[in-house]
């Protein structure tokens, strides 16, 4: 019988000629196993996904009563479906006015891509301000706004009228104008290697982008749902958005995306044209059964509370190792920058045969990710800095 080895690298569209190829036969709390029986400890959580670790009995429940109900039914936004809607009060429940209206999608890409065509629908405006080392997805509209030329160029032509701006840069915030329809902005760049945006910068941007009339958008794909130390990054940074973009994490392991705004703003996609936006599949049930459940157990657990103070003890065992150069974080947002490239290489091939699963950053040479799921204990962390370090001391 063929592998699924080799029917991965045959038979599957991979984006990169170098995967990990490690296959996966079960998952629990923070570690993966193999078929073999190998342990990973996963400090990645598929990148922001993973909040409550993996099988929570919990989730794994609500997807279940909600299979044995239905599955999908209708295009998005036709009939009533209890997840959907109780997902959406929950939302609505946590955040500040006036983000009132949840649109449902599958994934943050199309969540990047609703939100952009949103406010550019409410505004009647074309030009959109993105920023350098900016990542919000891959779809055509997404890759627009992404802020590195090397993954976007050989995709030209893509949208017109983005122009990029420099992170924390207060001059450059006059490159927004009364042609701007929005800014798109990550509170914590991603992939730029966990680089976040002053508090002060972003009062700057709201007052300018309320001068100009024009819209914020905040994607808080990766910083949501506890990641940085508060439910939502602007929630700690005092900046309300006029549209929050929400994925990853938002579907508890399940794949789910979203929009939100004003009543009065979403109100705008649904007539000229009517159905200015939709889904077939967006906000599926079982998707927002997954999310409304692991959203209650970040709350239920205070995990957003507890984030900064597990980085803490990542960074105190960590940050003096003679190959660490330096750690950045917001919350359990980590990147660690390793001293040169052909260490952090020897690095990176270490820890994967030693068990640990970590990611790279597309926007940042010689730094890797530190983001487990929030669920991690400090016995968990200190096991799992005891292996780096061991690592790290054999190169």
């Amino acid at each position: 019988m063929i592998s699924n080895s080799k029917i991965f690298y045959q038979n599957l569209g991979l984006p990169s000629d170098f995967p990990l190829g490690i296959e996966i036969s079960r998952a629990e709390g923070i570690y993966l196993y193999t078929p073999e029986g190998k342990r990973f400890t996963d400090l990645v959580s598929g990148v922001s996904v993973s909040n409550v670790g993996h099988s929570h009995p919990k989730v794994i429940r609500a997807v279940q009563e909600q299979v044995e109900c239905y599955m999908h039914l209708m295009v998005y936004g036709e009939v009533i479906q209890s997840p959907q809607v109780r997902y959406a009060w929950a939302l609505q429940n946590e955040l500040p006015d006036p983000l009132d209206s949840v649109y449902f999608v599958n994934s943050g890409s199309e969540a990047t891509d609703g939100a952009v065509k949103l406010a550019k629908r409410y505004t009647g405006r074309y030009k959109v301000i993105a920023f350098k080392n900016a990542y919000h997805g891959s779809s055509m509209g997404a890759l627009s706004f992404l802020g590195n030329e090397n993954l976007k160029r050989n995709f030209r032509p893509l949208m017109p009228g983005v122009d990029f701006i420099d992170l924390n840069n207060f001059e450059h915030l006059q490159e927004i104008d009364h042609n701007t329809a929005c800014v798109i902005l990550e509170p914590v760049q991603g992939e730029a290697g966990i680089m976040a945006a002053s508090k002060e910068y972003l009062h700057a941007l709201r007052k300018r982008c309320d001068e100009c009339g024009c819209l914020l958008i905040f994607d808080e794909i990766q910083t949501g749902f506890g990641r940085t130390g508060s439910m939502f990054r602007f929630q700690s940074q005092e900046v309300v958005p006029d549209i929050l973009c929400l994925a990853k994490a938002l579907g508890g392991g399940m794949p789910l995306g979203a929009f939100i705004s004003s009543r009065e703003i979403m109100h705008t996609l649904t007539y000229n044209p009517m159905l200015g936006h939709i889904t077939t599949f967006g906000g599926h049930p079982v998707s927002c059964a997954a999310g409304l459940a692991a959203f209650q157990i970040v709350k239920d657990e205070n995990l957003a509370e507890q984030a900064e103070e597990k980085a803490k003890l990542f960074r105190k065992r960590l940050q003096s190792h003679r190959i660490v150069s330096k750690i950045r974080n917001a919350g359990l947002m980590m990147a660690i920058d390793i001293q040169d490239a052909e260490t952090f290489e020897k690095l990176f091939a270490s820890l994967t045969k030693a068990g640990i699963m970590t990611d790279p950053f597309l926007f940042r040479e010689q730094a890797f990710r530190i983001a487990p799921p929030l669920t991690i204990s400090q016995q968990q962390i200190n096991d799992s800095c005891d292996i780096i370090l061991n690592v790290m001391d054999s190169l």
